[in-house]
């Protein structure tokens, strides 16, 4: 399956992954806490955001997923602390917000493509999805 993103999405998940993982656009002392798990999932997913995703078994969804919704914290997070250090105008709270609503709008089309996988998983196996399954049954562009 594939997973469309715009430029918009690309540069601020790009921007978030930065911030996490202490890149050029987040210096390290601004870097932001989150799980290692979910840390090595942001640099597997990294090097992938130079157009649409595709997205092969319910296994690789859940990782991207992972990846996306710890950007989304992180962006989330640093938005609350510039809004909280400078004003909700402030064009670096301004700037993170939008790379927040960015990344929230792919983190919602990807549970979307999960729950699709799910179900389409569950109609071909007559069962809900397996350890196996998830990293069986592939998904074709």
């Amino acid at each position: 399956m594939i997973l469309n993103c715009n430029f918009e999405e690309l540069r601020a998940l790009e921007s978030g992954a930065d911030l996490l993982l202490g890149g050029p656009l987040g210096a390290p002392e601004g870097a932001v806490a989150a799980p290692v798990e979910s840390l090595v999932e942001v640099a597997l997913l990294k090097p992938r955001l130079k157009g649409s995703l595709s997205i092969d078994t319910l296994l690789e969804q859940r990782s991207v997923r992972q990846a996306v919704a710890a950007i989304c914290h992180g962006l989330h997070d640093r938005l609350d602390e510039k809004v909280l250090e400078y004003h909700p105008a402030h064009e670096e709270a301004v700037a993170l917000y939008f790379d927040y609503a960015h990344a929230y709008g792919v983190l919602r089309r990807l549970d979307e493509m999960g729950a699709e996988m799910s179900a389409m998983i569950e109609l071909i196996t007559g069962e809900r999805p397996t350890d196996e399954s998830v990293r069986t049954v592939a998904f074709p562009d």
